[in-house]
């Protein structure tokens, strides 16, 4: 059985050091491929330089400029397929997402019969957001709500970037076809996991806001996400999801 998780980064050399770290000392071994978009800041340096202590488990793609979120991950996970993963996660560097709750995603799909598991911050009726204004828990919580009024999804936090897939899920899923860059493309993978028929278990975290670094939101990615919701749900109706 072999666990790998994915971590896409831009200008994280503040924290990626203390997340290869943090992910090799956990009790289930994990892999990990970081996949640089050019940091200017030398991220991918400091990668390559723990490549000599952790050898064969510590991997990197380096990738000329920021090419978006999407499209790291796609090449991740065409990467993770190649070399025989079982269980491929994803999650941001900034220790928003703890690491510590890899252990938990990887059991839901590997013990608990989920195909994807989704490490979410608004199951049981409860906001697990820490160091977060109001305004930006309103707007993530709302526009969660929005996507499932439009998709039908029943998944509570639908833009949550730290997911753990059965390799089957991303066997199953045309990834060259999946074309949201941004946030929308945490919600396109889960309504197409989901149209497929695959199971989604949500795992309920802690979401605390970064310490160090600086944050890659922008006016874009939201308006992808809103106008790409209702794209997908209209092309929805004329894909064959046998």
């Amino acid at each position: 059985m072999k666990n790998i998780v994915i971590i896409p980064t831009y200008n994280e050399c503040e924290n990626i050091e203390l997340m290869v770290r943090k992910v090799f000392s956990l009790n289930i071994p994990f892999d990990l491929l970081v996949i640089d978009d050019g940091s200017p800041d030398g991220t991918g340096a400091i990668v390559k330089q723990l490549q000599t202590e952790f050898s064969g488990k510590l991997h990197i793609i380096e990738r000329q400029g920021k090419l978006g979120l999407g499209t790291a991950y796609i090449a991740g996970f065409k990467w993770c397929l190649e070399k025989g993963y079982d269980y491929i996660c994803e999650m941001d560097c900034d220790f928003s997402h703890n690491p510590d709750d890899l252990l938990k995603l990887q059991k839901a799909c590997a013990d608990d019969s989920a195909d994807l598991s989704v490490g979410s911050r608004y199951v049981n009726n409860l906001v697990n957001v820490v160091n977060w204004p109001m305004g930006r828990v309103l707007l993530s919580y709302f526009a969660s709500m929005y996507v499932r009024i439009i998709t039908g999804m029943d998944v509570m936090d639908t833009t949550a970037g730290f997911v753990c897939y059965k390799r089957k899920v991303l066997e199953k899923i045309e990834l060259d076809k999946i074309h949201f860059k941004g946030y929308a493309f945490q919600i396109e993978m889960k309504f197409t996991a989901i149209k497929y028929g695959f199971n989604l278990k949500e795992v309920a975290i802690i979401f605390t806001d970064r310490t160090a670094g600086e944050s890659k939101m922008s006016k874009g990615i939201i308006k992808e996400a809103f106008l790409g919701v209702i794209q997908l749900k209209i092309s929805s109706w004329f894909r064959n999801w046998k």
